[in-house]
């Protein structure tokens, strides 16, 4: 074989090497994401360090992070989610450290915290509320779930507000909104789902990002219209924006809904998806392998997942013809996590029925401690517009 065609060999097996290299790699990369969405981590990061704690002062000093300076109250989890405490307001700040006042400590020494990680959840239980509540017991298709069970400040209610975390957290997160709908006459159902640490694991322990956990919120619906709700609002927090939307549209309960509230909602998973990959600077590819993933039966070998997710049905910017309740969408332009940019493109699609408050500084579900009024006014006025909520204005002013 004459050299040049030697060469010209050699530099075609070689170009193919690579391709084939870069294929393997970007196709391992695509296991890794794919894993980790769906795979409920057994601890998450503690990813803010602490300087220093003065509980005589009641000061704590932490790294500069864009969680650590924002305005507001805040839970802080530290020695591997064995320690809770609450931190305050800003007292003061460095290029590098935050000086913030601590609220008080739950669970723990935060003396001897060196690192943490600061969350909206800020309530550990209803009792922090200082309301009345009850533990009951959801039956769902995998077994019994836990769930708090809050209501009205004035008494039985046939409106019910079913109250649904996100992704990697349990119940406490959706608390801050229970005084808002008690408020208003809504008894609030908290409720955990399959693979949260509190409800039945599934055979798969895989999320679905919706495409199973609705079964959960289906069962909660059932719940509540058993024991005297005729209406029902349902709240999702991330990932469990996802999950009522499903509710939403493929429950046999949800002729009953009356209104959906989100906050910082997933409305399309593959625009989070993109998020996440553009945001760790990934291939470009690696969202479509994702999703092959997820969509097909053989993506189960690497996955883990007992059967494929479709994850267009999870698309609901594509699919918002088909929603027709009130929603409102509660998101910050500057999330971290998910993208506020589906819950825009939603909005705009169904301005008729969709009320978008953004926020511009306030992270993944930490509007509520960032800015509380503007937060519960927004659900507030929302509810106030309610078909069911004129109608008990109508009422009450019929029985005076």
């Amino acid at each position: 074989m004459p050299s040049r065609t030697k060469v010209a060999v050699g530099g075609v097996i070689g170009a193919l090497a690579l391709v084939g290299a870069a294929a393997v790699a970007t196709a391992a990369l695509s296991v890794i994401v794919a894993r980790k969405v769906i795979v409920p981590p057994s601890r998450r990061e503690e990813d803010v360090a602490v300087r220093s704690v003065d509980l005589e002062a009641g000061l704590i000093v932490l790294d500069s992070t864009p969680d650590s300076r924002l305005r507001g109250e805040y839970s802080f989890w530290f020695a591997r989610e064995t320690g809770h405490a609450r931190v305050g307001e800003i007292v003061s700040a460095t290029a590098t450290s935050v000086t913030r006042r601590i609220v008080g400590v739950d669970v723990g020494d935060l003396r001897t915290a060196k690192r943490g990680r600061l969350t909206g959840w800020f309530y550990l239980t209803p009792a922090d509320l200082e309301v009345p509540y009850d533990h009951v017991e959801i039956a769902t298709p995998l077994g019994d779930a836990p769930a708090w069970l809050v209501p009205a400040s004035d008494g039985p209610s046939t409106h019910w507000a079913i109250h649904v975390h996100g992704r990697a957290v349990r119940r406490p997160e959706t608390l801050r909104a229970v005084p808002i709908f008690r408020e208003a006459g809504f008894t609030s159902l908290v409720v955990s789902y399959r693979n949260d640490g509190e409800a039945p694991r599934s055979d798969d322990f895989r999320y679905a990002l919706g495409d199973r956990e609705w079964l959960d919120v289906d069962a909660a619906m059932r719940y509540a219209l058993s024991h005297g709700a005729t209406e029902l609002v349902l709240v999702g927090w991330s990932m469990g924006g996802a999950t009522v939307l499903q509710a939403l549209t493929r429950s046999t309960y949800s002729d009953k809904v009356v209104g959906v509230v989100l906050e910082s909602p997933v409305v399309d998973w593959i625009a989070a998806l993109d998020f996440q990959v553009k945001m760790r600077n990934l291939p470009v590819f690696v969202r479509s392998f994702v999703i092959l993933l997820y969509k097909h039966p053989w993506g189960r070998l690497f996955t883990g997942l007992a059967e494929p997710l479709d994850i267009d049905r999870l698309d609901f910017v594509t699919r918002a013809k088909e929603l027709d309740r009130p929603v409102l969408i509660l998101h910050s332009d500057d999330d971290g996590f998910v993208p506020s940019t589906a819950s825009r493109a939603l909005a705009l699609a169904r301005p008729d029925i969709v009320t978008l408050e953004a926020f511009d500084t306030a992270r993944h579900t930490k509007l509520w401690n960032y800015d509380r009024e503007r937060w519960e006014g927004a659900i507030r006025r929302w509810i106030a517009k309610l078909p069911s909520a004129q109608r008990r204005t109508n009422s009450a002013l019929r029985e005076s």
